[in-house]
């Protein structure tokens, strides 16, 4: 069965548990979590290059991580949705390898997470994704609600912010993606429960003068809604965004230049065997002639273009102090600045840190021209592997017509 068909039978399957097992009291733990937490595993799974046997691992563990407290008490969920995941997997006569991989992940979110390898770091993740979240308080509220029905006994609110400080401070994401995406709206997140905390020791502490504090309440909410607004500086958000996008780039451009080795590792060695075997036995074999010289042009051919698609430009390497009042030169690219001295170096950035529209626009163009060099490897490769592809075929085709419509003569 087809991965993508596996992955919607898992979610039928645990949609109907859902549906034959209703638990009112799951207002957190509940088939809406399970979807935030598979599109969770979808977007950070994305980010890596996975097998195929692992990236079906990751979505199935992802939708039976929590269906084990449909099934037994809730501190065995792990084990029981591993169990319910391994009878599922065996019905459709999964690959071995396939139920161990996701049977550990399941098992890796058990608090305190221990994951292994990189299938079940990214289902960890995946499940505690919303801790760097918007949403997170509202996720919280819902799981607060849910302990109370659970255990029938409400917690009281400072005992509740102070556990879920220690746990957001204490906790870390698993790879490298969660962790760069997630670590500003965490941080955020800690803030806000800190200043809950706070307030709430407060309001503790001077129960008996309340008309004091209520008088004053307006001052304070405004100072942390200032406080909030400065937390919540876009600067560090979009500096994330330009890290992210800047090394998808260079590990896009990696991937191009891995490509491009190939294709010249491997015609260089056709061009090889024809040059040094294929030529001698010609004379020979007469008729191979034309499919040798369609044979050795298309290999040549591949490797000029993939050549071209690894060939580095090099620019100028300088820039003058109009350019920095113009706010035209890239300092972030070392094409523009490598023949220049150390000194006019760091004036010019020194400049551009002093001005954060100047750095801003260095980044978006640092950004832009990483895509449009990229996207011209990539579309020299394409013509590369084309003309590989395409070539071959038509090589191939003329050695078998040579050999059976014009064979040599005896």
């Amino acid at each position: 069965m087809q991965n993508s068909l596996l992955i919607d039978a898992a979610r039928d399957y645990v949609t109907a548990q859902y549906q034959q097992h209703p638990r009112p009291d799951l207002v957190y733990h509940n088939l809406e979590h399970t979807h935030q937490v598979v599109q969770a595993a979808s977007q950070i799974a994305a980010h890596y290059r996975l097998q195929d046997d692992e990236l079906l691992a990751v979505y199935i563990a992802a939708w039976f991580h929590d269906a084990g407290y449909l099934y037994g008490p809730g501190n065995q969920h792990e084990e029981n949705g591993a169990k319910e995941a391994l009878h599922f997997l065996q019905q459709q006569q999964v690959a071995e390898n396939v139920q161990q991989m996701v049977q550990g992940a399941i098992m890796a979110t058990k608090m305190p997470q221990s994951p292994k390898n990189l299938v079940e770091q990214i289902v960890c993740d995946a499940d505690l994704f919303h801790l760097g979240s918007a949403t997170y308080s509202t996720r919280n509220k819902l799981l607060r609600q849910e302990v109370a029905l659970t255990h029938e006994q409400e917690i009281p609110a400072t005992q509740w912010l102070a556990g879920n400080i220690r746990f957001l401070t204490e906790h870390h994401y698993w790879t490298d993606y969660a962790r760069t995406l997630q670590k500003q709206q965490k941080e955020e997140n800690i803030e806000k429960l800190k200043k809950k905390l706070e307030k709430k020791n407060k309001e503790a502490q001077d129960s008996a003068a309340a008309v004091v504090p209520a008088a004053g309440s307006a001052p304070a909410t405004a100072t942390e809604k200032v406080k909030e607004k400065k937390l919540k500086k876009p600067e560090r958000g979009v500096e994330t965004m330009f890290r992210i996008t800047s090394t998808n780039h260079i590990r896009l451009s990696s991937m191009a230049d891995s490509k491009a080795h190939i294709m010249i590792s491997v015609n260089s060695i056709i061009i090889s065997f024809m040059l040094t075997v294929l030529v001698r036995r010609l004379e020979d074999y007469p008729n191979m002639i034309i499919p040798a010289i369609i044979f050795l042009t298309t290999s040549v051919t591949t490797v000029i273009f993939s050549v071209l698609a690894t060939r580095p430009n090099v620019t100028s390497g300088t820039f003058t102090k109009n350019d920095i009042a113009k706010k035209d030169a890239n300092l972030l690219f070392f094409g523009n600045f490598y023949k220049m001295q150390l000194e006019e170096y760091q004036w010019g950035m020194k400049q551009m840190m002093e001005d954060s529209d100047f750095l801003y626009s260095s980044m978006t163009k640092d950004v832009y021209y990483l895509g449009v060099v990229l996207g011209h490897k990539y579309r020299l490769l394409r013509i590369s592997y084309n003309i590989f592809m395409f070539g071959l075929i038509a090589s191939v085709l003329a050695f078998v017509i040579a050999a059976i419509f014009f064979p040599v003569k005896a």
